[in-house]
């Protein structure tokens, strides 16, 4: 696969910052959605940023595998699901438009963007923003089902929805590394099959799979550079840092 320097560049960023947010931080994966964007496009970028994912979701479900509380995401997960559809549908109608625009950039662009404005938002109200009426819940568990399908930049409207369960850290961090591992082992074969169906646009190839096998050292690096990180950096400072970045990133998307 031949890279620009600078191409190579972001993604090592990309690939440390997928292990750091498992391990760490779980902000920093927000700028990894258009920073590979960026790179490789809207569309090729969600199918690159899938498996790096999954890989560095192995360690984080290693690590916390005992304390996933499922039971507390039994009303979420059917809706979920819908919005995974709704996200496929909608991945196949922008890979169906005509000419060669980028359409699911600027997309991403945009999605990216509401999840900076949801995670200021959060910080602000707090748990009172969360969902509680049956709606609610159907409202939210569609819009992770959605935006982890075309863009893989659920984390905020998870972390909203989690606010108001209120469990010990080491169960919250074991229910979210099961939660995405699994979503994100069942987006896979949809990636797949999009692909197939329409191969002029496709999500997932044999180019972006070598990427990802030639990038895989640095999201173990990653991973555990989060744990060494997470007792001695300021959260606030890095998680200010890492959200400006994303902001500035969707931005030129969107433009």
């Amino acid at each position: 696969m031949h890279l620009e320097l600078w191409q190579w560049s972001a993604g090592v960023v990309a690939a440390m910052l997928v292990g750091i947010s498992k391990t760490a931080t779980p902000g920093a994966g927000i700028l990894v959605v258009p920073l590979l964007a960026g790179v490789f496009g809207g569309r090729l970028s969600v199918g690159i940023m899938l498996p790096m994912l999954i890989f560095a979701d192995c360690f984080a479900v290693a690590w916390y595998r005992r304390h996933a509380q499922w039971h507390r995401l039994a009303g979420l997960l059917p809706w979920v699901l819908v919005g995974v559809a709704v996200g496929a549908a909608l991945l196949w109608v922008f890979g169906r438009l005509g000419g060669d625009r980028d359409v699911l950039g600027k997309v991403i662009g945009w999605l990216v963007l509401s999840m900076l404005a949801l995670n200021l938002l959060q910080h602000k109200l707090g748990d009172r923003i969360a969902p509680k009426s049956r709606v609610g819940i159907a409202v939210s568990g569609s819009a992770v089902g959605v935006s982890t399908t075309i863009s893989n930049a659920a984390g905020p409207v998870m972390a909203i929805y989690l606010s108001a369960l209120r469990m010990p850290k080491e169960q919250l961090m074991g229910t979210v590394a099961w939660f995405f591992f699994v979503l994100n082992l069942t987006k896979l074969p949809i990636l797949i099959a999009l692909t197939a169906v329409n191969p002029e646009k496709p999500l997932i190839t044999i180019l972006s799979l070598k990427f990802i096998g030639t990038i895989w050292p640095v999201i173990l690096l990653g991973v555990f550079l989060g744990k060494w990180m997470l007792p001695r950096i300021s959260q606030r400072l890095f998680n200010t840092l890492i959200l400006t970045l994303a902001g500035i990133s969707a931005v030129k998307l969107v433009l």
